[in-house]
């Protein structure tokens, strides 16, 4: 019997748990319709497009900005393991949010192998606190900026909701209000030790400082994390020990479990307006 490398699982099974891709092999279906759809946006609706938040080429972002502001802000945070797609590939689900009077954005930031994860979550903390402190003139509404990330980009996002904005940036409010996890990464110490480690190269501090399930919640925190009910057992444990992590230290968060929706098909619930998923990422704006 092969040795166990994390929890109950060996290496085989870890890493099966881990590639997404190869459980989900539409997923290459699913790339392509993104980013044809969210070229289609993008040739209808006005937007300010690769907006540098900082110095590096991945420092930009997309801003789709409402009719009328100053407008609430979700911004959303792509995933491919830190290493893949791009923040033109999302904004096709702008189409959720503008028609209820929030702008949206879709950010871009560095990527593995050439930028540690730790510089990621760095350069994502950056944007918002940029996000914040543009907002009058962009037309956003600074205190209520939303974040929103699926997979890796769900990491992020979680992430950017523990972040001690006054120590990071000295800014006296948070740079969010509140944010989003869609098929979110919340412990890294499995990808550590899976088949992904040669190109992420994560270090057991990068795993203690940068996993929300291993971070305390800050003050206020609000968020809303969905799960596909097909995804792998561990993608749903993870979310469940996130919730039940920082509930218990006073966050307050709404776990979905969404029967039927695998790792991909989980996004496309966003442009049903009436699903829970999509309903509770907009109140989290106040509209």
């Amino acid at each position: 019997m092969s040795d166990t490398v994390f929890l109950h699982y060996d290496q085989a099974q870890l890493d099966a748990q881990i590639n997404l891709r190869a459980r989900w092999p539409e997923h290459e279906a699913y790339f392509a319709r993104w980013a044809k759809e969210s070229a289609a946006f993008r040739a209808e609706r006005t937007g300010q497009l690769n907006l540098r938040y900082g110095a590096t080429t991945g420092q930009t972002l997309d801003l789709f900005p409402a009719a009328e502001g100053p407008a609430p802000l979700i911004a959303f945070i792509h995933g491919g393991y830190w290493q893949a797609l791009d923040k033109s590939d999302f904004s096709y689900l702008g189409a959720a949010f503008l028609d209820h009077g929030i702008a949206y954005a879709s950010l871009n930031y560095d990527l593995a192998p050439d930028t540690g994860i730790g510089e990621m979550v760095a350069q994502i903390r950056r944007a918002f606190g940029w996000l914040q402190a543009e907002a009058p003139g962009l037309g956003l509404d600074p205190r209520r900026i939303v974040a929103l990330g699926h997979s890796a980009g769900g990491h992020l996002a979680a992430m950017a909701s523990a972040t001690d904005w006054r120590a990071a940036f000295g800014l006296r409010e948070p740079a969010l209000a509140a944010a989003g996890s869609i098929s979110g990464i919340y412990d890294l110490e499995p990808m550590r030790l899976c088949y992904q480690q040669p190109v992420l190269q994560i270090d057991p501090e990068t795993v203690r400082d940068m996993s929300p399930l291993r971070i305390a919640p800050p003050p206020g925190a609000r968020l809303v994390c969905a799960v596909g009910g097909e995804e792998t057992e561990e993608f749903r444990r993870q979310q469940a020990a996130f919730a039940a992590d920082w509930r218990r230290q006073g966050a307050e968060l709404e776990a979905l479990v969404i029967e039927g929706q695998s790792h991909f098909s989980i996004l496309d619930l966003l442009l049903a307006p009436e699903h829970p998923l999509t309903a509770g990422l907009i109140a989290l704006t106040g509209v």
